[in-house]
């Protein structure tokens, strides 16, 4: 890697291809995203080595609920496993984590964990990373919408002075930079209803390679192509 690499401050993913990665070995959908989960965490702790701030992972998302029950319950099972992992990765490597998505259809105990996880963390000064889970950004939108409401119904919010910054600051990333970089595995070239309001100005690197088999190489190679972009921002380029 060279040192002239421009690191992006915050990378986004959406980590695809678990349970085809699993098929493709001829074992159940559940291995892949048992393989997934430990992929997290060496990208976590790689991403922080090269100089990215904030990292972003879409890990399950409000359409994920209507996948069989069998995988539901097993990604559930896996979730509170990596709550606990999470927390002892987070005290070793000073990681400060975030969930977004919306908690209450979630079970009790793995609302506990997350309170509990997200507390611990919350003054870390490492890696700042985010799990969206039962996450949709159309969901994350409209509970802005209605958290605005809600303010302006009571006098608090003056609705002509809503501006961009306002639902920014009433969205799940409250406070966070905005991705520098979307990554997305497994040869999908889709959104998915991941941080629509966020990706305004991101740049995309799709790759065939299924988040299993995702190394730090294949995020050095995300940072390459970023690295070759032309970062206008909606702006004309100059000649």
């Amino acid at each position: 890697m060279g040192e002239e690499l421009k690191m992006p401050r915050h990378v986004a993913i959406i980590l695809d291809g678990n349970g085809r990665w699993a098929k493709a070995k001829g074992m159940p959908r559940n291995y892949g995203h048992v393989q997934g989960a430990k992929t997290v965490e060496t990208i976590c702790e790689e991403a922080y080595k090269m100089g990215i701030q904030y990292l972003t992972v879409y890990a399950f998302s409000t359409e994920n609920w209507s996948r069989p029950r069998e995988e539901v319950d097993a990604l559930m099972k896996l979730l509170r496993n990596y709550m606990k992992t999470c927390l002892k990765t987070a005290a070793k490597n000073r990681m400060c984590v975030r969930v977004l998505g919306e908690k209450s259809r979630l079970d009790e105990d793995i609302r506990t964990r997350i309170l509990e996880l997200e507390e611990a963390t919350r003054h870390n000064d490492g890696l700042h990373f985010q799990i969206a889970i039962n996450y949709g950004g159309r969901d994350e939108i409209v509970r802005a919408v209605r958290k605005a409401a809600k303010a302006a119904a009571g006098g608090e919010l003056n609705p002509e002075e809503i501006m961009e910054d306002t639902v920014s600051g009433l969205l799940d990333t409250a406070g966070l930079p905005e991705p520098d970089l979307l990554i997305r595995t497994c040869n999908e070239q889709r959104i998915s209803n991941f941080l629509l309001w966020q990706l305004a100005y991101t740049e995309f690197y799709f790759t065939p390679v299924p988040w299993p088999d995702f190394t730090k190489e294949e995020l050095i190679k995300a940072v390459e192509a970023y690295n070759q972009r032309d970062r206008r921002l909606g702006g004309l380029k100059s000649t």
